[in-house]
């Protein structure tokens, strides 16, 4: 097979392989592991089952996959929050409204699954203990330091400030799957005068 063809090939596999992996990231927000079989996810995906099987031996394994991917973008998000343009608190907004986003949302509830959910695979459930919760919270707590340093936060520890933060974010990420795509800048706005009052 010529490169150029190769190439091409290889392109539309992934290509395929990424349209079956969003459908299935949907899927398995609003139902679950267990509510969730690969003739769901081949018709969200817009293919035959058959099709779906030649790309993904089970769902274990695109849940798996997507479980990994969740967790590195979200580990990715959490360390570049310094990155961001703008004060603390203007990082915090941009942060938080990306936390929300459709596809965030997703993986976070998938993330939600796996660590409760029976039968999850193995190496979902390795993928999950290898996430350090402390970890977040060492990338963020210098954001509400320097925020209190600057003025933008109110005043008190920014260890609880922050753990509040993240339970309203948490919550707002749990709300039914199906309000997913909702614009979220009312309630972000408000959460974040909680933090400067």
């Amino acid at each position: 097979m010529p490169r150029i063809a190769r190439a091409q090939a290889e392109q539309a596999l992934d290509e395929r392989k990424d349209q079956i992996k969003r459908a299935a990231l949907k899927v398995f927000a609003e139902k679950g592991l267990a509510g969730t079989k690969m003739s769901i996810i081949a018709e969200e995906a817009g293919i035959s089952q058959g099709l779906s099987y030649r790309y993904f031996e089970s769902k274990d394994e695109i849940f798996t996959l997507l479980v990994e991917e969740a967790i590195e973008e979200s580990q990715n998000a959490i360390r570049n929050i310094q990155q961001l343009p703008g004060s603390p608190l203007e990082q915090l907004r941009t942060f938080t409204l990306q936390l929300l986003d459709e596809n965030h949302k997703h993986y976070f509830l998938l993330v939600q699954q796996a660590q409760k959910s029976e039968g999850v695979p193995r190496r979902a459930k390795e993928a999950i203990e290898r996430y350090s919760p402390q970890e977040t919270i060492e990338l963020l707590i210098p954001i509400f330091v320097r925020g209190q340093q600057e003025g933008q936060f109110a005043e008190g520890d920014p260890y609880r400030r922050l753990i509040l933060f993240l339970s309203v974010v948490t919550g707002l990420m749990l709300q039914d799957a199906k309000a997913i795509g909702a614009d979220w800048t009312q309630e972000v706005d408000r959460l974040l005068n909680i933090l400067t009052k």
